[in-house]
Parts: structure tokens; C-alpha cells; sequence
């Protein structure tokens, strides 16, 4: 099925597919970010570079954070998006 002919759920499937797919790979970099951060904090200190660092730790958790938001969104709106029951659709 081409883009054009994709139901609204497909979208939001094929979108949540690929958020989680980010969400796995941003928190898996945060780990080992904040796993270099921990066994290098002195020297990078020493070098300056210890904020630098920081501050992509902190953005980098802001970014699994917002696509942990984005995903449950789009999980409630699959949820209504799902085609009603062939039983209730008489009703």
C-alpha cells in the first residue's frame, strides 16, 4: 500500500514504529554518554570540557523525554483510531 492509500491508523502506526525505534536508540546513547561521563568527569574538568558534555547529556534526556510524551500520544490516538467492532457498528 502506497503513502496515499495508508488508513489515518496506519500513519500513526508507522509513526509510533519509528519513534520507538528512536526512543530505543536515545536511550541506549544516554547510557553510554552518561557511562563515559562517569569514567572521564576528571579530565574532562580539567580540560574544560566537562559542561560541554553536560549539556548534551541534558539535552539528549530531553529528547528520550519528549519522545516518550509523543509516543503515548500517538498510542491513545491508534486506540481511537481503531475501527469499531463489527457487532457495534449496527448499534
Amino acid at each position: 500500500m502506497t503513502a496515499e492509500n495508508k488508513s489515518p491508523l496506519e500513519h500513526v502506526n508507522a509513526t509510533l514504529s519509528q519513534l520507538k525505534e528512536m526512543r530505543h536508540y536515545s536511550k541506549n546513547y544516554v547510557e553510554q554518554l552518561t557511562a563515559q561521563w562517569l569514567l572521564f568527569d576528571g579530565e574532562l574538568s580539567k580540560l574544560k570540557q566537562a559542561d560541554k558534555i553536560e549539556d548534551l547529556m541534558t539535552r539528549q534526556g530531553e529528547l528520550h523525554d519528549a519522545l516518550e510524551a509523543e509516543i503515548a500520544e500517538l498510542e491513545a490516538l491508534a486506540v481511537e483510531l481503531q475501527p469499531a467492532p463489527e457487532g457495534d457498528a449496527a448499534s
